[in-house]
């Protein structure tokens, strides 16, 4: 689990006491296949904290990481001295970067809350042997809206072409992520941005082109 830990924003009142803002927090379940980038998106996340001095912890769980296993992590954002554990019930976003996997992200999903879907499949075993039934699309947002999480749902292949190629996948859904959660608020976009072209710098701007067009897909104004 790595860690960024703060008080709470302090400012003073007209009568020159100080005084300590509400904080605003966002806590994220990130949930995925190994290969597609999803822990990826928690550190660029838990790094634009870090530079906006936003206490945050970030806890990824890697034992099936490899390419096609189920990944999963938890991040909250602006949670002080909480926990790393989100209860169910209790994210304010969940991201589920394939079909059947958002299944298992259903019971972090909070009433009014936001569920980030990128519908991407990839058929386990089970599927390709004929033995189990992979969910079609409508199955997966209907148990989605059951839990009273608002589902913004990105289409893979309707990313835009940049540079002659996709939009790269994790970093189209993290642009999504931001614009539809007080994550905007809590990092800003301009440090999102900021910190995916210090990771990639020789792919800068391709990356940074990703981030905004998740930002528009999710129904976000263009940075």
């Amino acid at each position: 689990m790595r860690s960024l830990r703060n008080g709470l924003p302090e400012e003073r009142s007209d009568k020159g006491a100080i005084v300590r803002r509400e904080a605003v927090t966002c806590d994220v379940v990130l949930i995925g296949v190994g290969g597609q980038g999803i822990l990826t998106i928690g550190e660029i996340l838990l790094d634009a904290a870090m530079a906006r001095g936003v206490p945050t912890t970030f806890s990824p769980t890697k034992g099936m990481a490899q390419r096609g296993g189920f990944v999963k992590a938890e991040l909250r954002v602006g949670a002080g001295d909480a926990g790393p554990r989100i209860r169910d019930g209790g994210a304010d976003a969940v991201v589920a970067m394939e079909r059947s996997e958002a299944l298992k992200g259903l019971r972090f999903a909070k009433p009014g809350g936001v569920f980030v879907l990128y519908d991407a499949v990839w058929e386990p075993a089970g599927v390709m042997l004929g033995v189990a039934e992979y969910p079609p699309p409508e199955r997966v947002l209907e148990a989605i809206a059951a839990t009273g999480a608002r589902p913004v749902l990105l289409d893979p292949a309707a990313r835009p072409m940049i540079r002659g190629k996709p939009a790269s996948p994790n970093v189209f859904t993290l642009g999504a992520l931001v614009a539809a959660t007080s994550l905007s608020h809590l990092l800003g976009a301009d440090v999102a941005e900021k910190t995916i072209a210090a990771r990639w710098p020789k792919a800068a701007d391709a990356n940074v082109s990703a981030f905004r067009a998740g930002v528009a897909a999710a129904g976000g104004e263009r940075i």
